[in-house]
């Protein structure tokens, strides 16, 4: 699968470690690619036995060092939502604005950014099954 690049790879590692989680159904940027590293899994242990990450501009660099590094997870994509869905419970979505950063499992980048009309068509969807 052929993942984006970071947006702006000279900011790459300079994101807050922590972000949202998951969520939001669509995408805007993909701003880092990022591999977890646990010490009790068996990753060096760089920092007192926190856990620590890695940060990548592309998804092949971070697949890679994700591979070869005991105690690793798969990578997880960073990305800046400008619009997407909250479902604050099963079934009820709103559309909300601003931005949200949150890490994403990179399986969901597959269908690409977020394009103009994609979330009044979701919404649309979803109210005529409510219905």
């Amino acid at each position: 699968m052929n993942y984006p690049d970071a947006i702006d790879p000279d900011r790459v590692g300079e994101y807050p470690a922590l972000a949202k989680s998951g969520a939001g159904y669509f995408f805007d940027q993909v701003l880092e690619y990022r591999v977890w590293c646990h010490p009790e899994r068996g990753a060096p242990d760089e920092y007192d036995g926190a856990d620590y990450y890695y940060a990548f501009a592309t998804y092949g660099e971070a697949l890679a060092f994700s591979n070869g590094r005991a105690g690793a997870e798969e990578p997880l994509a960073l990305v800046r939502q400008f619009e997407w869905i909250d479902e604050p419970e099963p079934g009820l979505f709103r559309h909300e604005n601003g931005e949200r950063i949150a890490e994403w499992r990179v399986e969901w980048l597959a269908d690409g950014p977020r394009r103009p009309g994609d979330i009044e068509t979701f919404m649309a969807g979803r109210a005529k099954r409510d219905a």
